[in-house]
């Protein structure tokens, strides 16, 4: 079974999100060890799906620009890649 990092971490760092119901009845959730991952939903769904969306985005920008971003349950996506050679083609 084919395993992906970037699945793996994002499922990983959603199972720290955290989920408030507002005044007005609408969610905001976050995910704690990813500064300044939030979103905001009508449902408690929408949220969630709106957070999974912006912790993927966050991720990307901060792979790009080189940003540090935490090891989450081991899984350290500041590590270089190994590059193999090609010659065996």
């Amino acid at each position: 079974m084919a395993r992906f990092i970037l699945t793996d971490y994002v499922n990983q760092a959603m199972a720290y999100a955290v989920y408030d119901k507002l005044e007005d009845g609408t969610f905001v959730g976050r995910v704690p060890p990813c500064k300044g991952v939030v979103a905001f939903g009508t449902t408690l769904r929408e949220c969630e799906e709106e957070l999974r969306s912006t912790l993927e985005d966050w991720i990307l920008v901060g792979l790009k620009l080189g940003h540090p971003l935490p090891v989450i349950d081991g899984i350290d996506l500041n590590k270089e890649p190994v590059r193999e050679p090609v010659d065996t083609m």
